[in-house]
């Protein structure tokens, strides 16, 4: 998907509900963002997802009428894009120091700890593996 622009608070506040409840009508979203404590204009909130539309993180289906909106990108992916951004930007490309970062002073469930311990394993597994199938050189920097 490439470099897409930034988004401004408004806007990950509409993505958000796309991502939290689904499609849905501008109708539906300001409904949505209004139990969100967001009292916007039905106009605003048509910006807001037209706006989405142009950068690429929402799309609208033109078969619906009124029109439905759903995320373009899911939370994942976005959140993937940023957190390799700040490494490019921070860390000369290294995820290393940007995970460390995240991980010190940060509270984790025993499930979120499960699951970390699980992709570490599974990173560990996957590097050595590669250094079987290249006789075990490090990589040329």
């Amino acid at each position: 998907m490439g470099n897409q622009p930034g988004l401004s608070d408004a806007e990950r506040d509409v993505l958000r509900v796309l991502w939290d409840g689904g499609p849905g009508t501008v109708r539906e979203v300001r409904e949505r963002l209004g139990g969100r404590g967001r009292a916007w204009a039905y106009t605003t909130v048509a910006t807001l997802l037209q706006r989405l539309h142009a950068k690429g993180y929402a799309v609208p289906d033109a078969t619906a009428v009124p029109h439905v909106y759903r995320a373009g990108v899911s939370r994942e992916e976005l959140l993937d894009r940023r957190l390799k951004d700040a490494a490019e930007e921070l860390c000369d490309g290294r995820a290393a120091p940007l995970v460390l970062a995240l991980v010190q002073g940060n509270k984790f469930s025993p499930e979120e700890l499960a699951r970390l311990r699980r992709m570490l394993a599974e990173a560990a597994e996957r590097e050595s593996e590669k250094k079987g199938r290249d006789g075990g050189k490090a990589p040329s920097a």
